[in-house]
């Protein structure tokens, strides 16, 4: 029989690795969704991210946006629009940091 203690601390582990939160990418990956961002999403949302096929991704524009839709727009897309789903290339922290660059990088 496995002593109480060691299921405690068990399910004590398990939970705190699924409740952790993804790391933050590295510089250089910081650099390459920067790129990511102003040239694939630059080309439908515009390279100042006013909008154009795409909707605006100003910091105005976004505001009032739960950043779990966001997350799963980006991740997903949008059937039925332009919007490709981005998941298959980007992890989840890269999607999180992507949504702190709109939020927190003007134009």
């Amino acid at each position: 029989m496995i002593p109480r203690r060691a299921v405690v601390a068990g399910l004590l582990t398990a939970l705190t690795c699924a409740t952790a939160t993804a790391a933050e990418p590295s510089a250089a990956r910081k650099a390459e969704l920067a790129i990511l961002l102003s040239q694939d999403c630059g080309s439908c949302h515009g390279l100042t991210r006013h909008g154009g096929l795409g909707s605006p991704l100003t910091a105005e524009a976004l505001r009032g946006q739960d950043d779990s839709v966001l997350a799963t727009v980006i991740r997903d897309g949008l059937p039925g629009k332009p919007m490709p789903p981005w998941g298959p290339l980007l992890s989840d922290s890269d999607i999180d940091w992507l949504i702190h660059l709109l939020r927190e990088t003007p134009p």
